[in-house]
């Protein structure tokens, strides 16, 4: 997508030097645009649990490519095999929640496991990265495609600017290209459907405010940003006419994992008669797994005693409660299939029920 009248995607192989990968470190934004670069599988590791890259499909690219990283430090090694092991591990180890990152760790394995020597490996790591990647961004523009029939049926009904609530960020920034729950937005500005976007801040990490925000002042979209206790009250209002939001996890039984807060937003949409919809990429599934098996992400409890900000020209962080106060910091909760109008998926939308989902993935076998 655009930054300034630049295409970029959120993470790529340097052209010139094929032991780079170039990622954006979301950590600086939306006062700073730092570009990164990632040598090592460690690094990527690093990048990945501290979150200079977030998403679920970002996630997911990222291990790709730390796997392809692996196995060129492998390659010098009398351990290939070990140290693809443990590489995997590594990278395994740093976001429990979002079902992608094992999803490509294991693609990569796989197609590894096929290399007859470790050169071989490399080369064959370093396409499955690419088409990783590449498959991302596809699913993301097939979402938008079936997603932007629901903006302008709105559109069409109401005769005005259709209003959309998102929480977090699934949009490009959160993926390779494009974004999840921002790509039906997004094809629908391209087809001039008058829309507004409320974006919610989504604390502790503020990823709506920081990142959904600057995306969509990237790409010239109207919008405003809200704070997360401030949507239930739009909705009762009548100026919410849609909620879309991204996922980290959605099972068989159409059940999500996203962001902390989406469970509230669901709850108040159903509450209201709001259209609550999921763009879900395919690698999101997780076939073999019910929600209450879903492990929810707890991190550093400094992130919700501390803000970080610009000052002037600094960025700082800023203590925002009492000293010893206690934190709890649950990444992600689950919202339950029953509270969701459906799924925009790159096959299509469809319910988020078992039967409506297999209908559009009839070659997976869930075993939950």
């Amino acid at each position: 997508m655009k930054v300034g009248d630049r295409h970029y995607r959120t993470i790529w192989l340097d052209e010139d030097d094929p032991a780079t990968v170039r990622i954006i470190d979301q950590r600086h934004l939306p006062h700073r645009f730092v570009i990164e670069e990632i040598h090592a599988v460690s690094q990527m590791a690093t990048a990945i649990r501290d979150m200079h890259v977030r998403g679920a499909g970002l996630i997911g690219a990222a291990a790709g490519y730390g796997m392809y990283l692996a196995t060129l430090e492998a390659q010098r090694t009398r351990k290939f095999a070990e140290q693809m092991e443990a590489a995997a591990s590594l990278l395994l180890s740093t976001r429990p929640t979002a079902v992608n990152l094992a999803w490509a760790v294991e693609r990569q394995l796989d197609a590894i496991a096929q290399a007859t020597n470790p050169a071989r490996a490399v080369q064959i790591a370093r396409n499955t990265a690419g088409n990783i990647a590449d498959e991302d961004a596809a699913h993301c523009a097939a979402i938008g495609v079936h997603g932007v029939a629901l903006i302008n049926e709105l559109a069409q009904a109401h005769e005005r600017q259709v209003q959309i609530l998102t929480h977090c960020n699934a949009g490009w920034l959160a993926f390779v290209d494009v974004g999840s729950a921002t790509a039906p937005i997004y094809v629908a500005q391209e087809e001039d459907i008058p829309m507004h976007v409320w974006v919610d801040e989504t604390r502790p990490r503020n990823q709506g405010a920081r990142l959904t925000a600057w995306e969509l002042q990237q790409q010239g979209i109207p919008h405003t940003v809200i704070t997360d206790n401030a949507g239930g009250h739009l909705m009762q209002q009548g100026k919410v006419d849609l909620v879309i939001t991204g996922a980290d996890r959605v099972t068989a039984d159409g059940d999500v994992a996203n962001k902390i807060g989406t469970y509230l937003k669901a709850l108040a949409a159903h509450d209201n008669g709001v259209p609550f919809y999921v763009a879900v990429p395919d690698a999101t599934f997780d076939w073999h797994i019910t929600a209450g098996q879903i492990p929810i992400e707890e991190r550093d409890p400094d992130e919700v005693r501390f803000v970080m900000g610009r000052d002037g020209e600094r960025l700082t962080s800023v203590q925002i409660t009492p000293d010893g106060a206690t934190a709890a910091n649950f990444g992600f909760d689950i919202t339950p299939s029953r509270l969701i109008t459906g799924l925009i998926t790159p096959r299509g939308i469809c319910p988020p029920d078992r039967a409506s989902i297999m209908a559009l993935y009839p070659e997976k076998q869930p075993i939950a």
